[in-house]
């Protein structure tokens, strides 16, 4: 796929909402969490409660008077993709943890697998700190994922002792609670805790309400049940009456009335341009002035968002320098509701102007989104196919693929998208699903980018089914490379061909390109398929040197369990001198070989790792060359890999055929050449005879003295002997 820079994370979700001035200290329960803090204290802070609960204003509150170091993590509905979430995580420590960035990155592309290697490498770089950290995570309740939250109790499992981990949510999470509580590692706070007394509501409204007895604030509490969001919400119509008793009496602040009084009340009382903008931003998950003007059509937006702010306590501040807000998730519901019905006409133009502000802004994820919003499904695949190869290459196929469903019709038949579901198919090992979207991509009219990541896809089919003829015919058909990932599938698809000074070329742009793009797969193979070529052209201290370079490159970027590293492993075990060096790469690059999808790379790891193991006498080498021959016999057409298995099943006497001589015995005369190009094909003997209007006999007979005078046994040998003297 094209380029991959760093996916970068608004900076917002690592700020906790910025304290108003009508922000209420709540001591009581400040000292409930300080119980977290203590030496023997327990390691999980659980605030579960419904919204509008004050959980964010009070977490953000405490840990303004605590000394200790803090990260913050907001979460969003789209950290429900694995490597995206862990990627949070480590964005919110690192502030705190020097080095957390390179301890980590490594492994996040490879969380959407198997989160194991990114906590192990969170909690060594935590531990080595040494410092106290508290992480909060608010709204936890937006991850659905069970993959993340068994990733998340996994590091609560492993924590340090100086880590202390807070959780705010409006539902109880599924991270083994029950276990906690018992074990006594959990302080946990809830609704009931969490509702103001009459002395903290006294405080919440004292800024904005004169005059309020402690009768009528025993009423609003009773009211309310001390709902945080209600008693806001009463301090907001309180502030404009000139009838307080009556208010008061008639305030109903439970959450099931807010939108109707939000509506009767609150934007009912605004002037038409306050309530145009309200409405208009509501699309926005997060704004600032620039994109409020964008939407709006306003000049002044970051003053108007201050001064909304300064007013209403249900608009917060994200940060410390007035620049990014959002409006309380109650406000926020409501205004899209209303949205809904006043600006339906208009929305799509909303969310385009955001689409395009945040395009200009080098935020394409947001784009995307805004994009959907506004219908315009085509510009949106045409973004998610330039961004999303920055995605996958960090692991989080579950946001693109989420990206895509929402696309409609574009999203399941726009050649683009097809494309990139094959490639999520494919990494996520689901081959038939990544073939069949390959096909009705290439049914479609595609354009050079689309049908280089054809090429490249088709060839790594051809790989996997054993068939190195359909990948040289892709690379006859080929247009020029468009980026690494199709410059290395054409490289490699010669390297098994045996057409390695062809190859050469092609596998260093890759190699180019790859450290250009900061595409760590195509970095990490390339060098792989460099040392084969090497290898097959007796250049064994190259190869031994690409190898071990890919080796490690792989290792420092959590990539160390990549199939194709089977034959690095195996490399290096033909190439070692120590004999505890060699049998461990050999068994290295077997245990990886066995989940290779790919018939040739899987068929030459073995062959390998066989070759080596039986030099060194181990019982199981002439197992292994006998795997690697039931798997070359599946095969069409397995290019180099049937020959070179050949020869070592020749060295260890594992069979009686001739391996090849260096030249032809004889040229091959016209009708067997006819008979030739018909090798690497999967027709069979009588359907070479019938496309040839001859005998089956014939055939035959041509086909054996093919193999005497190329020097071979079995046709699969006789095709890369032809193409290796230029006949094919």
């Amino acid at each position: 796929m094209h380029g991959a820079t760093g996916v970068i994370l608004p900076a917002t979700k690592f700020s906790p909402p910025t304290l108003s001035d009508q922000h209420v200290t709540r001591s009581r329960l400040h000292r409930r969490l300080d119980d977290l803090l203590e030496p023997d204290g327990q390691r999980v802070g659980l605030v579960s409660a419904p919204a509008g609960s004050g959980k964010s204003t009070l977490l953000a509150g405490w840990l303004a008077e605590r000394p200790e170091a803090s990260a913050w993590l907001q979460v969003d509905r789209f950290d429900n993709d694995p490597a995206r979430f862990w990627a949070s995580v480590v964005g919110a420590l690192a502030a705190e943890v020097p080095g957390l960035d390179a301890a980590t990155g490594p492994a996040l592309a490879a969380a959407a697998a198997d989160e194991a290697p990114v906590v192990a490498r969170l909690v060594n770089a935590l531990s080595a700190h040494g410092g106290s950290i508290v992480l909060v995570i608010d709204d936890l309740h937006l991850i659905t994922q069970l993959r993340v939250m068994e990733g998340l109790a996994y590091l609560i499992s492993l924590a340090p002792p100086q880590l202390r981990i807070v959780l705010a949510t409006r539902v109880d999470p599924a991270l083994g609670l029950a276990r906690l509580r018992l074990t006594g590692g959990m302080t946990e706070l809830r609704a009931a805790d969490l509702r103001f007394e009459v002395g903290e509501a006294a405080g919440l409204l004292a800024t904005g309400v004169d005059g309020l007895t402690p009768s009528q604030l025993d009423t609003l509490c009773q009211r309310t049940e001390g709902w945080a969001a209600g008693l806001v919400l009463a301090g907001m119509s309180l502030a404009v009456t000139t009838d307080l008793d009556h208010a008061v009496a008639a305030f109903q602040g439970d959450d099931r009335l807010v939108v109707e009084y939000l509506s009767a009340e609150l934007l009912s009382g605004l002037s038409l341009e306050d309530r145009d903008r309200l409405l208009r931003t509501s699309i926005l998950d997060r704004m600032c002035g620039p994109l409020v003007d964008a939407v709006c059509g306003s000049a002044d937006g970051t003053a108007w968002l201050r001064r909304l702010a300064s007013r209403n306590q249900m608009v917060v501040s994200l940060d410390r320098t007035g620049t990014w807000y959002r409006y309380h998730h109650l406000l926020g519901d409501l205004l899209r509701l209303e949205a809904d019905v006043d600006l339906a006409a208009e929305l799509p133009a909303i969310h385009r102007a955001a689409a395009e502000w945040h395009e200009s802004d080098g935020s394409p994820h947001e784009a995307v989104e805004h994009r959907v919003g506004a219908g315009d499904h085509v510009i949106a695949v045409d973004l998610l196919w330039d961004h999303a190869p920055v995605l996958m290459n960090r692991g989080q196929l579950g946001t693109v693929l989420g990206q895509l469903e929402r696309l409609g019709s574009a999203g399941r038949d726009h050649p683009r998208a097809l494309l990139v579901r094959s490639w999520i198919s494919l990494f996520s090992g689901r081959q038939a699903d990544a073939w069949r979207h390959l096909d009705r991509a290439r049914a479609l009219d595609l354009d050079a980018e689309e049908a280089g990541q054809a090429t490249a896809l088709s060839i790594m089919r051809g790989l996997a089914d054993g068939d190195v003829s359909a990948c040289l015919a892709e690379v006859a058909a080929s247009g020029p490379t468009i980026d690494s990932t199709h410059a290395m599938t054409l490289g490699g698809a010669l390297v098994w061909a045996g057409r390695h000074e062809d190859a050469r070329p092609l596998l260093q742009e890759a190699a180019a390109r790859a450290a250009d793009e900061e595409h760590l797969f195509v970095a990490a193979v390339t060098p792989v398929l460099q040392a084969i070529a090497d290898i097959e052209q007796g250049d064994e201290a190259s190869a031994a040197e690409r190898a071990s370079w890919s080796i490690r490159f792989a290792e420092d970027n959590a990539m160390e369990s990549l199939s194709q590293l089977a034959l690095a492993h195996s490399i290096v075990g033909r190439t070692a001198e120590a004999p505890d060096e060699r049998l461990a790469a050999a068994r290295r690059g077997v245990a990886l070989a066995r989940t290779a999808q790919e018939r040739v790379t899987l068929a030459h790891a073995l062959a390998s790792a066989g070759d080596v193991l039986c030099e060194l006498g181990e019982p199981d080498g002439p197992e292994l060359l006998r795997e690697a021959r039931a798997v070359v016999d599946r095969c069409v057409d397995p290019g180099i890999v049937a020959p070179y298995l050949a020869r070592v099943e020749s060295r260890h006497a594992l069979t009686t055929a001739p391996v090849r001589p260096a030249g032809l015995v004889d040229a091959p005369t016209e009708r067997e050449a006819a008979v030739l190009r018909y090798l690497p094909t999967n027709l069979s003997q009588r359907q070479i005879a019938e496309e040839l209007f001859v005998s089956l006999n014939t055939v035959k007979t041509h086909t054996r003295s093919l193999y005497r005078k190329l020097g071979v046994s079995d046709r699969k040998q006789a095709i890369q002997a032809a193409r290796d003297h230029g006949l094919l």
